[in-house]
């Protein structure tokens, strides 16, 4: 007996074809046609128990109808495809109500799989919100895989207040990651607040966050209002959030568990109505084990866990990216610009230690200093071949050096094995062998002073000490 009928609507023959073999290999009965108007009819009259669609039809567009389709039989699963695989196409199947969205092309098994779940699950699934905002502004840029799947999980996270913990290097585009759930969110209404916890004096994040009373602290002369109470209703940012203190830890665990805080100096609890966001660049687990951040607090924050990919690992996304930022400088009045195959084959080959920000900034400099209209090869070349200008200090730019630095360091190391690979346990004995020379060189910068060496690294001065003799026992052993 067939496990239910399923309705495919596909202008390309060929793609009807391959779906209607594999359905009824599943075990559906399964019923084809390549435009909209003959799926309408069979809807219409009740045929179907699940729709798998196209975006684009010759005679008309299924966001135009999943409306009808929803309101007529609300109960009946719509499975969008398209080839159109953007963000702005994730987001409009879930708002229209689709029950999943398919980025052509795509995959046989996972088809099957959703066939069978929206099959299964209960009933009932109405439409999504349909006041989408007007802004044709594509906020997200890419085709990749990976760029698909946070797509498909953003649309589905749309709607709810789940908390979302964005993980990934810098510049990969978490605040824009963030602002997209709640510009195109259910509290697109309200506020979007953020608050980068590294750009911060540690012992002004708690006022910063919860808002003080007037004279709670030195130098607080009237009552101000925190971060939270200016996202009422809204989303509020919580960018670097490895870098929070402890304390603040503390009372953010109190609001996420109570729904309440209190200010600097307060004493009258606060509700508060906010969906939380939160971001790092750093690895949350190593940070627990360390004693520097709360494991409770991780796990409240880390609901729904949202890596973005660097860019060396979405390279086929360099050409979108590059047209997008092209058309943002020339309307912001810099000069139209192209750029050529060759100098494009450059860019998807460069490893972008800075990622989309640096590939951002390496656009805007070409439409501004070159007067060529078609960008060329050589110019890429010697673009990337000079080191970034920074001034000294500057941490992102330090940063990228140290990481190219390990990198090369660690690709000698492994080619020593050959066709092999070392000996396992390698993670702890890279970061003890980085963590001896790290301490050691901040206790000469402090001479030798514990608590300006604990302050300088970001540790507490207990877990500093331990460290200290820890490694040293190790140098030990290391030297035998």
């Amino acid at each position: 007996m067939p496990q239910g009928s399923i309705l495919v609507a596909d202008d390309d023959a060929a793609i009807r074809t391959v779906l209607s073999q594999a359905l009824s290999r599943a075990g559906y009965e399964v019923r084809s046609t390549g435009n909209a108007a003959t799926l309408w009819r069979w809807v219409s009259q009740g045929d179907g128990d699940l729709v798998i669609t196209d975006v684009v039809m010759p005679d008309e567009n299924a966001f135009d109808m999943l409306p009808r389709i929803k309101k007529a039989r609300p109960e009946l699963p719509v499975v969008v495809m398209s080839a159109q695989n953007t963000f702005m196409t994730a987001i409009r199947a879930s708002e229209k109500g689709a029950y999943e969205y398919l980025p052509k092309p795509f995959d046989l098994k996972e088809l099957i799989g959703i066939v069978g779940r929206a099959l299964t699950e209960p009933k009932g699934r109405g439409p999504r919100r349909n006041d989408e905002p007007e802004n044709d502004e594509i906020p997200l840029v890419g085709r990749s895989p990976a760029m698909q799947d946070i797509y498909r999980v953003l649309a589905r996270l749309m709607q709810t207040d789940l908390t979302v913990m964005i993980s990934g290097e810098s510049g990969t585009g978490k605040e824009l990651v963030a602002r997209a759930l709640h510009d195109y969110g259910k509290r697109r209404s309200g506020p979007f607040v953020a608050i980068n916890m590294a750009a911060i004096p540690r012992d002004l994040i708690e006022a910063e966050l919860f808002g003080h009373e007037k004279g709670a602290f030195t130098g607080a002369q009237a009552r101000s209002s925190g971060r939270f109470e200016q996202a009422e209703g809204g989303t509020l940012f919580l960018d670097e959030i490895g870098d929070m203190p402890m304390e603040a830890q503390t009372r953010l665990l109190r609001v996420l568990q109570q729904g309440e805080y209190t200010t600097v100096g307060g004493r009258t609890a606060i509700k508060t109505d906010v969906r939380i966001v939160a971001a790092t660049n750093k690895d949350l687990r190593l940070l627990i084990q360390q004693g520097l951040f709360r494991e409770d607090l991780f796990f409240r924050l880390n609901v729904v866990p949202l890596r973005l990919p660097p860019l060396r690992e979405r390279a086929e996304d360099v050409p979108d990216l590059v047209r997008h930022f092209f058309t943002l400088a020339a309307r912001e009045g810099l000069p139209p610009k192209q750029i050529d195959s060759a100098a494009l084959d450059r860019l998807k080959r460069y490893r972008w230690p800075g990622n989309i920000r640096e590939l951002e900034n390496l656009i805007r400099r070409l439409a501004a200093l070159y007067p060529q209209e078609t960008i060329g090869a050589s110019i890429i070349d010697s673009e990337l071949s000079q080191p970034p200008a920074s001034s000294i200090g500057d941490e992102a730019a330090g940063a990228e050096t140290l990481t190219g630095s390990v990198e090369r360091h660690l690709t000698a190391y492994f080619s020593e094995f050959g066709e092999g690979l070392p000996p396992p346990g390698l993670y702890h004995r890279v970061l003890r062998e980085v963590e001896y020379p790290l301490i050691s060189a901040a206790l000469a910068a402090t001479r030798g002073n514990q608590i300006k060496a604990a302050e300088l690294l970001g540790v507490n001065r207990n877990t500093l000490r331990k460290k200290i003799r820890d490694l040293d026992v190790q140098v030990v052993r290391l030297t035998r």
